[in-house]
């Protein structure tokens, strides 16, 4: 009895897996794990890439993304928020940053031990991400005209 339920166990994820990568082969270890961590999310949609795996899911209401490497290990969890998420030297020093550019994307990336948050300024000639790591200062990330 005790093999049937592990085969079935077994058959279930991997159908699993093969229906939200439409082909793909996803890691098991990484769904395992996920299903650890994450026990009361929904919606989770998997896609596969050579270096990693990435499920998109909601938790309480918040649409997030988790990130394992190929051996099934987390890395990484990244989810949207609003400038009033923001630790509050944060919010001061992005105020200041801004200048006439309007904010067109924040997020934050959290992972075992370590925040780090990337916000994307625009202008109507330039695009600025800025990084701050760990609640530091805010530094140039990347830079490009439009």
């Amino acid at each position: 009895m005790k093999k049937i339920t592990i085969i079935l166990a077994m058959a279930l994820t991997a159908s699993t897996a093969f229906a939200f990568t439409g082909g793909e082969t996803l890691n098991h270890q990484a769904i395992n794990t996920f299903n650890s961590e994450f026990i009361k999310a929904s919606d989770a949609t998997w896609t596969s890439s050579k270096d990693f795996d990435k499920v998109t899911f909601t938790l309480n209401g918040e649409q997030l993304e988790a990130y394992y490497n190929k051996a099934g290990e987390f890395m990484a969890l990244t989810h949207n928020i609003s400038t009033v998420q923001l630790p509050a030297s944060l919010k001061k020093s992005l105020k200041k940053s801004m200048g006439n550019s309007w904010i067109t994307d924040l997020f934050e990336i959290t992972n075992l031990d370590q925040s780090s948050w990337y916000v994307t300024l625009e202008t109507a000639d330039t695009k600025v991400v800025l990084k701050s790591h760990n609640g530091g200062r805010w530094t140039v990330f990347q830079k490009s005209d439009k």
